[in-house]
């Protein structure tokens, strides 16, 4: 089977790479992957894939990737250049790998290329959409994409025409139950399945709690500005630090929002006078290892979610204790797939120091967090939700060679 999957992927910085990179390793091992064609976003200058580009270049083990750098995060015309692309590599299937922000960081490009799905099955291609959020539970505001009432409402209208288009493809992935049934209710889906996003880490053994000696670091992982915003976070990380605790750091790892571009360079600069507040920048998917290993506790300093997080998966695979916002998506995902966590209220300093608080004044109650956090990320690994995907494909292809037939 020759899978296409337009997706980003790093050295790529956009959202969802970190999850297309794992897919993608564990994809690669299936027996009934000979090939797989990566349509992935054009790299800045001076950046490359560690792969050739435009050529079958064998990893260590597993099938051959094929990379096309075809689209361009804000350019309009990415829908006509994957079409393109998928006509010129003719793979068997093809796999998006999408939120509503994927394609464009404004209205236009934003829902432009996501009628590739629906262009690409018009071509005859067979397609599937893994959807990572979904428009009915974003918060526009927070996502940076509502300005007032009627903007918001125009663009929850062309958010349901493009969701539309989407369920247009042959078949649509959600990760969370809910949007399953938001799909079903709503559009009358019958289209959709639910795929778990799955835990990036195949390796089962029992975590080290124990802690590297220096600070204690708080940390936080993500792309920042819009719903994740680290103010409220920085403020709580001043109120923690006294001299009956011990050195705290509280390490900001990440970059910027497409949506809001400078916002950590406003960050550090706002708060440069803050004792043991360190920012990373881009963190390299082989420096992630370390960067939760050496952390004490994970924040998510949410106004908002749009979707299941992959960095509480990341966290529960490494056996790490959550700070976690009370918000409906967010709340929903740790009930259904085992996850716990220190509760705080979006946007309260005080709040949110007293949740991390309870964890880093009890190493005990973060060991027993971490443990249950581990147990749930590897509830489900990433390997059987790809081996979902395969069945999936091959149901598919299957239904459509009958049909020829």
């Amino acid at each position: 089977m020759r899978i296409a999957i337009v997706t980003t992927h790093p050295p790529g910085q956009g959202s969802l790479n970190e999850y297309a990179y794992h897919f993608v390793r564990f994809l690669r091992q299936k027996s009934e992957v000979s090939e797989i064609i990566l349509l992935a976003d054009e790299l800045p200058p001076g950046q490359h894939y560690n792969f050739a580009p435009g050529r079958s270049n064998d990893f260590p083990t597993g099938a051959p990737v094929q990379v096309i750098p075809c689209w361009r995060f804000g350019a309009w015309n990415n829908a006509l250049r994957i079409l393109a692309a998928v006509r010129r590599t003719r793979p068997d299937i093809v796999l998006f790998n999408l939120q509503f922000a994927t394609f464009g960081d404004s209205k236009a490009p934003a829902a432009l290329g996501l009628s590739a799905p629906a262009l690409v099955k018009a071509a005859g291609y067979p397609t599937v959409v893994l959807l990572h959020n979904i428009m009915e539970t974003v918060d526009l505001k927070s996502a940076g994409f509502g300005t007032n009432g009627f903007v918001e409402a125009v663009i929850r209208f062309f958010g349901t025409v493009v969701t539309r288009l989407l369920l247009s493809a042959d078949l649509v992935a959600l990760t969370i139950p809910k949007y399953v049934e938001i799909l079903q209710q709503k559009y009358g889906a019958s289209n959709v399945f639910l795929a778990p996003h799955g835990s990036f880490d195949e390796q089962a053994a029992q975590p080290n709690f124990d802690l590297p000696p220096g600070p204690l670091q708080i940390m936080t992982f993500g792309k920042f500005g819009t719903y994740k915003k680290v103010d409220t976070l920085i403020e709580a990380f001043k109120l923690l630090q006294s001299k009956e605790r011990p050195p705290l750091e509280l390490v900001i790892a990440g970059g910027d929002s497409p949506n809001a571009p400078g916002y950590l360079e406003n960050m550090r600069k706002n708060y440069a006078g803050v004792p043991g507040l360190r920012f990373t920048g881009y963190v390299a998917e082989e420096e992630v290892p370390r960067l939760f290993s050496d952390a004490a506790v994970v924040v998510f300093p949410y106004t908002s979610t749009t979707g299941s997080s992959g960095v509480l998966h990341q966290a529960g695979s490494y056996g790490k204790a959550a700070i976690l916002p009370r918000l409906g998506d967010f709340a929903e995902l740790i009930a259904e797939e085992g996850y716990t966590g220190e509760f705080f209220e979006p946007e309260d300093k005080r709040s949110l120091a007293e949740a991390i608080a309870r964890i880093i004044d009890n190493p005990d109650r973060r060991r027993e967090i971490g443990a249950q956090n581990f147990a749930a990320s590897h509830g489900i690994l990433i390997e059987e939700v790809v081996d979902w995907y395969l069945l999936h494909f091959e149901t598919l292809l299957n239904k459509k060679q009958t049909l020829k037939s």
